[in-house]
């Protein structure tokens, strides 16, 4: 029983590293190289294989700056600030998810979403939690902050089956994404919190009044 037991931990321990090795090869490669596809990506294609997938890479200087000021300005404020994690912000909606009995505010920063959507899943639990961190802690380091904001805003879920602000700009406003407006770009940053919602609901009051305070606020928004 007891080498039954050893041997159990020995393969769980062996199967975490083999899943951390994983993470940071695939950031070591994917500092030079465009990411094709994500976690997010591949679980939506095995959901309904018969839809496809819409993502086209595009460069740091192919897109848009209003997008870029927009998206920071609207998901995380302290971008350039942190290493990875705002510990005031997820304070601030661990409060008010109390206050309102129910998970009503993320404190999850721009680094931590894109590690969910390049290697995990939607689902929350502590295991997905604990992994999370630990691949945020690793893109913080392989990657520089403009890497970072490149490749999320490459890799973000902007509607079903949407991925990218590319494939994201040319189905809602059928342009490039360099070539957005301030608005156009508010707009975008607006339905993150739930794109397949907002793709249909486009004039929800709730994203109305995002959009509005996304285009007054991302003026002040830094990014690299």
């Amino acid at each position: 029983m007891k080498a039954f037991i050893v041997r159990s931990l020995l393969i769980l321990v062996s199967l975490v590293l083999l899943v951390q090795l994983w993470i940071f090869t695939s950031l070591v490669w994917w500092r030079t190289h465009p990411v094709e596809t994500s976690m997010m990506m591949r679980i939506d294609y095995w959901s309904e294989p018969s839809k496809p997938i819409k993502h086209e890479w595009r460069d740091y200087d192919q897109i848009s700056d209003y997008l870029k000021h927009a998206v920071v300005a609207a998901e995380d404020g302290k971008f350039l600030q942190h290493n990875g994690f705002d510990w005031a912000g997820m304070q601030f909606a661990l409060e008010r998810n109390k206050d309102k009995g129910k998970v009503v505010a993320g404190g999850s920063t721009i680094s931590q979403q894109l590690a969910k959507n390049l290697f995990l899943y939607n689902k929350r639990s502590f295991l997905r939690k604990g992994q999370e961190a630990v691949a945020t802690w690793m893109v913080e380091r392989v990657w520089s902050k403009e890497r970072i904001l490149e490749v999320y805003l490459n890799s973000v879920e902007f509607g079903e089956n949407i991925y990218g602000v590319e494939a994201a700009t040319q189905h809602y406003f059928g342009k490039s994404s360099k070539n957005l407006s301030r608005e156009q770009a508010a707009f975008l940053a607006a339905i993150l919190p739930n794109p397949k919602y907002y793709q249909d609901h486009r004039d929800d009051r709730k994203l109305k009044y995002r959009k509005r305070m996304i285009q007054k606020y991302m003026r002040y928004s830094h990014i690299p």
